[in-house]
Parts: structure tokens; C-alpha cells; sequence
């Protein structure tokens, strides 16, 4: 079985949980007997896979219609594979014309969904409209579609209701606890100037509405002075949004000591000791399919504080490896009171933190290995074979 697996991000080119996704299930996939994966991604040329660049004549222009020319070049590309395999929208539709013009399956993996992220429109302008179609378009075509959470599904269902159920399959997203362990080192901290004798709330993920930072730095104001906040935010999607959070970061700074904004993407033996040495870390977004993030911190023996959005309940277990907290957009303020008063109980009580993040760990290890959702995958993509 050859399968075409495509997809924006691929090492080293990673900026978010569809990235680390499609790394690990590849390294599976690539362990299985009598399947091949032939990855195609966007960017610069690098090693395991195909890569494709924005045609001459696109570049400069709106980011959605750049995205759908390479996509015309992954579909052009992809001849005599058995099976094509998508992530996001950005690869959709590359897989969506690939199974029309080469007459063979097509899955997609839903990591997020455009109806439920409209502030995208602030990105993408008009694109946005583009990149909704093409993700409509390869849905209604799609074969399969693997959701990463139940909660993930569920929106699937609500957002396209023209769906067959059965269509839809829930595969969770894994962790690599080979990866990310509790790491005792502290080099990493001293270097990017974090005091490791000082506890500390971490956020790692990028600057998109998605994610919610803005309502943790407001949050912050009220959290342990004590505490350092460690910010791991970088590629904004907007340079406003990049200008909204940086005038946030200015005015907390102003108010206690202790916050560190690293904007650049760091490297994972990095995240892995920044995340190992925090008290807590902390997921504030509005959306999230499932949140890898929490599983890597989880996998580094750290207390997770996170919203009770989309697949996060499935991930963080409330009370044992973490606190969960309700978001209701009506009420942010709300949100970021909630938010704080839970960091501020696991700061206060150590051995608390100590606890969940044991449990966090042993949870990752035990529901979360990326063998069995390999398997799972390989599973789907035989039965729209047989």
C-alpha cells in the first residue's frame, strides 16, 4: 500500500499540533510492514518527502490562492499512490483533485474546521471564503474523515450535516513519551532566562485568536506574584494580533515581575525542559480539537489548567491530571478569573501539582501512543480498499 500523504507542515518546517501530528503518524506509518508513505508538503526541499513551492506567478498574492496553486502541483504529483491522506485545509484540496484525477481513496484528518474559526477572516481577507470551500469541497468528497476527538467529530457533524456518520471516524492524536519526559536538566531555563528556583506558568502554542492568549495574560494580573509567566508565543497570525499581545506582555511586565515572552519557535528538547520545570501549564484556547500540547505536557509530568473546550476534556482528566476551566465567550472576564483562581490553587499546593502531573504522565503513556493510532489509521485506509 503506497500511501500520498499530504500536508502543509513537515519537519523541520512544524508550527502547530497538525505539524507534530503528521511527523509521528509518518514515523509510524513507515514502521508497518507493507506500507509506504509518500509525503508531499509545502516549502523548501528537505529529506523524506516531496516538497512544493508557491508558483512564480502566485507569489504576493492572497495567501488562500497561493495555497490552492500548490495544491494544484501535490495533486499533479501524486500519481500512483493506492490512497491519499490530507491535514488541514491547506492540503485538502490537493487530495480532494488527486482522488478525482487518479480514481483512488481519499481520507482527511480534521486538526480544526474552518466554520469554527471565522477570525480567520482577519488573516485572510477574502481568503477566508476560499479556504471554507476548499475544505467544504474535500469534505463532501472525502472517502473518510478521521476526527482527533469525539468532541471534534461532533463539530464535524455540526458543521457539515450533509455528512454520512459513518464517514467520520475518531482516531486521538498521540504523544511520543520517548520525547517528552521529565527532564531534570535546567541549562535550557538558565540560558533563555528562566530562574529555576522560581515556579512557574507555561504557555507554549502560537499567537492566534485560537489559542487564547490574550485571556491569559489578562489572567496573569491576578496569579501568584510568586509565579513566573513563561510565554512561548511566536508567529502570530497578524501582525495586529502580534502588536495587541505585545502591548499586553508590556503592560503585565509593568505590573509584577517575572514574565518571559520567547517569540521564537523553539526546538522540542527546549519545550521539553521549560514544560517539565513549570508548575503548571496553562491551555487557554476558545478552540481545540484535541491539543497536543496538553499531552506533551502531560507526558512531561506537568499539572495542566486548561478550558473545557472541544477534545480537551478527553484529554485532560479534571481533578486527577489537571484543572479544566468552563470558557463561555459571552463572559471572557469570567473565563479569566476562572483561569487564574485555578493556577493560583495549583501554585499554592505543590504536592498537588506533583500529583497530576504523575498522573498526566502515567495517563500519556498509557491511552495516548502513536502505534496504536498508526494502526488505527492503516485500519481505515484498508477497508476503503478491500
Amino acid at each position: 500500500m503506497l500511501v500520498g500523504l499530504l500536508t502543509r507542515e513537515y519537519p523541520p518546517e512544524v508550527y502547530g499540533g497538525a505539524g507534530v501530528h503528521v511527523d509521528f503518524l509518518v514515523r509510524e506509518l513507515r514502521s508497518i510492514m507493507d506500507v509506504d508513505v509518500d509525503v508531499h508538503c509545502f516549502g523548501a526541499s528537505r529529506e523524506g518527502a516531496t516538497a512544493h513551492q508557491v508558483p512564480a506567478d502566485l507569489v504576493g498574492t492572497n495567501p488562500a490562492l497561493q495555497t490552492i496553486g500548490v495544491d494544484l502541483a501535490i495533486a499533479d504529483s501524486v500519481i500512483g499512490c493506492d490512497i491519499l491522506h490530507s491535514h488541514t485545509w491547506y492540503a485538502n484540496l490537493a487530495g480532494h483533485l488527486g482522488s478525482l484525477l487518479y480514481d483512488v481513496p481519499h481520507v482527511v484528518t480534521a486538526h480544526s474546521l474552518e466554520p469554527r474559526r471565522p477570525w480567520k477572516a482577519e488573516q485572510l481577507g477574502g481568503g477566508y471564503a476560499l479556504s471554507s470551500w476548499a475544505e467544504r469541497t474535500a469534505y463532501r468528497a472525502a472517502h473518510a474523515i478521521i476526527a482527533v476527538s469525539d468532541g471534534m467529530r461532533l463539530d464535524i457533524l455540526d458543521c457539515y450535516p450533509f455528512l454520512d456518520p459513518q464517514r467520520v471516524h475518531v482516531v486521538r492524536n498521540g504523544i511520543d513519551t520517548a520525547d517528552y519526559w521529565p527532564d531534570p536538566d535546567t541549562d535550557v531555563l538558565e540560558r533563555l532566562g528562566v530562574d529555576p528556583d522560581r515556579p512557574s506558568v507555561i504557555f507554549v502554542g502560537r499567537i492566534t485568536r485560537q489559542k487564547g492568549v490574550p485571556h491569559l495574560i489578562r489572567a496573569a494580573a491576578t496569579v501568584d506574584p510568586n509565579a513566573q509567566i513563561v510565554l512561548c508565543a511566536g508567529a502570530p497570525d497578524t501582525p495586529q494580533l502580534g502588536a495587541e499581545v505585545a502591548v499586553l506582555v508590556e503592560e503585565l511586565s509593568a505590573r509584577r515581575s517575572g514574565v518571559r515572552w520567547i517569540a521564537e519557535m523553539l526546538p522540542r528538547e527546549d519545550i521539553r525542559q521549560l514544560l517539565s520545570h513549570a508548575a503548571a501549564f496553562c491551555c487557554p484556547s476558545v478552540y481545540e480539537p484535541l491539543g497536543i500540547v496538553n499531552l506533551e505536557a502531560m507526558a512531561c509530568g506537568t499539572a495542566v489548567v486548561a478550558s473545557d473546550v472541544g477534545g480537551i476534556p478527553e484529554v485532560v482528566d479534571d481533578g486527577t491530571t489537571g484543572l479544566l476551566v468552563h470558557y463561555d465567550e459571552q463572559d471572557p472576564a469570567g473565563f479569566e478569573a476562572a483561569l487564574a483562581a485555578a493556577l493560583n490553587r495549583v501554585l499554592a499546593d505543590p504536592a498537588l501539582a506533583t500529583s497530576m502531573g504523575a498522573a498526566g504522565r502515567a495517563r500519556a503513556v498509557g491511552e495516548f501512543g502513536w502505534p496504536a493510532v498508526a494502526a488505527r489509521t492503516v485500519q481505515i485506509y484498508q477497508a476503503l480498499l478491500d
